[in-house]
């Protein structure tokens, strides 16, 4: 896929809109989705295959520089490979022809990206968890999408309507009045355009260049800690004094009762099973289909309550502190998984990033150790210990009695002040931040910073773990490591 970069003035912007085809024009989305998959697929499959031939011919003692050659993955040489394959391969005889070149591209070029992220995670360059190989897709588990970036791809001048290449023109659920106008002044310009079928619908992600003039918030002399949680969803305090409590709508809880009846209606049905090949009855699929419902309404409500929460906050506050929190390992905690997952934390922590690059706002993200919630924010003194449980901050070092919330949020609005982001050592406020976090000292210490305290003491630096460094390999290099 292209990269584009903006130009001085303009920034990279979406707009989705919902989609309301025909039977026919379903079908068609339905291809295109279906042959971006079959493109994968293959991709996966020739480039495999030679990782393969290779380790049978070594198994036979074949020395290494007979071995057959390992097949590239880059974008170029798998487009060329599959214009050669498409008329002769017996997956895709017949019927290639049907659906857009653009469908074959996007698959093609996931399966580069997917193959790039593998070598790179080998090499030891990419951040997270190691990937795998990548694996040929389901037809049953595959998420239905497809990118076009070149054809015909408008909006009708009725604003009702869009344009997309071997699709034709079709109705949008609502007005997208918005990029029209904006095409038709000369202020936005359509790059490419992705159709996916997500929640029980089609939608369709328009990638515009548009240009953006800086918007001014309310109070730009103003930063407000942010600290998450289940009982409120956020507590709010700013450098001003005002603290703000943002209940948790807990859109899930509300629907529970109706999850739970439509769950024992789908248990009823005979639904499909992969060991005996039974395939769902009738019964069982407009059954779970109506379950399906009610999940997807409560995502929309859930989205639709963040993104108010996160814009109005944007709006505001000229800066704005929240917690890096680490949600996965929060949702390993049986007792509190639903809740957390059903909160959105990671949103919350994602949309003020890129809705204050809006109007020049600045977001300060603190540390993953940083002590906001046992640390005092009157005096500085720092507990041990302070269990979930313990709703009240009570500082044994000064006469501070607060909700243990309260407390935190005011020692993140008290970081955008300071000028730091908090450190990888809970409770040293001055410490050098590790070069690996997660080898950071997440253990609370009960004592107050120090100025002459040293290497492995409070408010002493951490000393950077010594390791070899990582060496650049070459393609031939991570595909020996498979």
């Amino acid at each position: 896929m292209k990269s584009f970069r903006p130009q001085p003035g303009f920034v990279v912007q979406a707009y989705r809109f919902a989609l309301d085809p025909n039977a026919e024009q379903e079908r068609a989305l339905r291809s295109h989705c279906g042959a971006a998959r079959a493109a994968y697929n293959w991709a996966v499959s020739w480039v495999t295959a030679s990782w393969w031939q290779r380790n049978a011919e070594a198994s036979y003692g074949i020395p290494e520089d007979q071995l057959t050659e390992w097949r590239p993955w880059s974008l170029p040489t798998l487009r060329k490979a599959f214009n050669e394959a498409k008329h002769t391969d017996p997956r895709f005889a017949g019927w290639w022809g049907e659906n857009s070149k653009e469908a074959y591209s996007t698959g093609l070029a996931n399966a580069a990206t997917a193959f790039d992220n593998y070598a790179t995670s080998k090499n030891g360059k990419r951040k997270g968890r190691k990937m795998g190989a990548p694996r040929r897709k389901s037809k049953r588990k595959a998420r239905l999408s497809c990118r076009f970036t070149t054809g015909t791809i408008r909006v009708g001048t009725d604003g009702r309507h869009v344009t997309l290449p071997r699709l034709g023109t079709i109705r949008v659920h609502e007005r997208a009045h918005s990029l029209r106008e904006g095409v038709a002044a000369g202020t936005a310009r359509i790059l490419s355009a992705t159709v996916r079928h997500e929640r029980g619908r089609w939608f369709v992600s328009f990638q515009a260049e548009v240009k953006r003039d800086l918007v001014r918030v309310a109070r730009p002399d103003v930063a407000v800690g942010i600290d998450l949680g289940v009982k409120h969803l956020a507590v709010m305090a700013d450098s001003a004094g005002e603290i703000r409590y943002e209940p948790n709508p807990k859109h899930l809880d509300g629907s529970l009762k109706l999850l739970r009846l439509h769950s024992r209606r789908v248990s009823r049905r005979q639904g499909p099973d992969r060991r005996t090949g039974c395939k769902p009855s009738k019964r069982w699929e407009k059954a779970n289909a109506e379950r399906n419902k009610v999940h997807h309404r409560v995502a929309n409500l859930r989205a639709d309550a963040l993104h108010k929460l996160t814009t109005r906050i944007r709006a505001e506050y000229g800066t704005v502190v929240i917690e890096d929190l680490n949600v996965a390992c929060m949702l390993k905690n049986r007792r509190l998984a639903r809740k957390v997952a059903d909160a959105g934390f990671g949103e919350i922590r994602r949309q003020p990033t890129y809705k204050g690059q809006r109007n020049a706002a600045r977001t300060v993200v603190a540390s993953r150790w940083y002590p906001s919630s046992k640390t005092c924010s009157n005096c500085g003194a720092v507990k041990a210990k302070l269990p979930l449980h313990v709703r009240v901050f009570d500082c044994d070092e000064c006469p501070l009695v607060m909700d243990r919330d309260e407390n935190s949020a005011h020692n993140l609005a008290a970081l955008a002040a300071a000028g730091t982001i908090g450190t990888g050592v809970a409770g040293d406020l001055n410490a050098v931040k590790a070069s690996k976090p997660r080898g950071a000292d997440c253990k609370t210490r009960a004592t107050r910073p120090s100025r002459k305290a040293g290497p492995g003491r409070a408010g002493g630096a951490i000393p950077t773990p010594r390791g070899k460094e990582a060496r650049d390999r070459t393609q031939t290099e991570a595909l020996t490591l498979w």
